[in-house]
């Protein structure tokens, strides 16, 4: 296309409700900063750039990681960041709040024991479609829509967790795919897209969670030395707070796979 190697920048989840901003449902200690670096790379070298994929969690105020699908005995809802084991369902600690969805919330539950990746954890609501939370942090949305002028071509939007009744913290597919519904399955065709650039940056939030699961799922599909087109952009993604080992095991075992790590001023096309 351009006669020098593709590059495709991916950025995960760059969405106010993640920034440590006034008003942020889910904020991110150092977010708000990693966005306005990469809106500062998008300025400084989307000549650079072929290629750009966004995600967006995108939720609805009743979801399994949201307080309003749960309920205890007396009928109360869990307080943000509760965990929620197979056993506190199995034993009625938690139940669903409508009956007619209790036996799929313990299939749920089991079926993240089995996965062995997260314990389904409630969230705070964040990123509900249409608010100021799901949008875009303001810095990046102004660079991105500069680069899709001088570029001329459009940045690809891939929305995430539509799905209600599963968590989706990677964007190649849901915590639990649902094979009723594509939205959470891998994209054949959005695969091949990112599999067919020479590299790949990525940054965005939470290091921990979305960027971990979208990396690690990516590179599983991307064939074996895929991991090596995957260059993370460190200064670009922070971790939820209380999981910074888990960011920090992420990179490592992706850096025993391949993956590059740089700077977004030390990245050079």
């Amino acid at each position: 296309m351009t006669g020098r190697p593709i590059v495709q920048l991916l950025i995960i989840d760059p969405q106010n409700d993640f920034c440590d901003l006034p008003g942020a449902a889910l904020p991110v200690p150092g977010a708000n900063a990693d966005l306005t670096r990469l809106a500062a790379l998008l300025a400084r070298r989307g000549d650079a750039i072929d290629a750009v994929d966004v995600t967006l969690d995108s939720h609805s105020a009743f979801d399994i990681a949201h307080p309003a699908w749960w309920r205890d005995a007396d009928g109360a809802a869990p307080a943000p960041f509760t965990p929620i084991s197979v056993a506190e369902v199995e034993t009625g600690r938690w139940l669903a709040r409508d009956p007619a969805r209790q036996a799929q919330s313990l299939a749920y539950v089991r079926a993240l024991a089995e996965r062995g990746r997260y314990q389904l954890l409630v969230w705070p609501e964040h990123c509900l479609v249409g608010s100021w939370g799901h949008g875009v942090q303001q810095a990046l949305a102004g660079a991105l829509a500069n680069w899709s002028r001088g570029r001329l071509r459009p940045v690809g939007y891939v929305a995430k967790g539509t799905n209600a009744g599963t968590e989706h913290y990677s964007a190649i597919q849901a915590e639990v795919p649902d094979a009723a519904d594509a939205a959470t399955l891998p994209d054949p065709r959005w695969i091949a897209r990112l599999a067919a650039a020479d590299t790949i940056l990525v940054g965005g939030e939470a290091l921990s969670h979305c960027v971990a699961s979208t990396v690690r799922d990516l590179a599983d599909r991307l064939g074996a030395d895929g991991a090596g087109k995957l260059v993370l952009l460190t200064d670009c993604a922070s971790p939820v707070p209380g999981f910074e080992a888990q960011g920090q095991a992420f990179i490592d075992d992706m850096r025993s796979r391949g993956m590059r790590t740089a700077t977004s001023t030390g990245w050079l096309a």
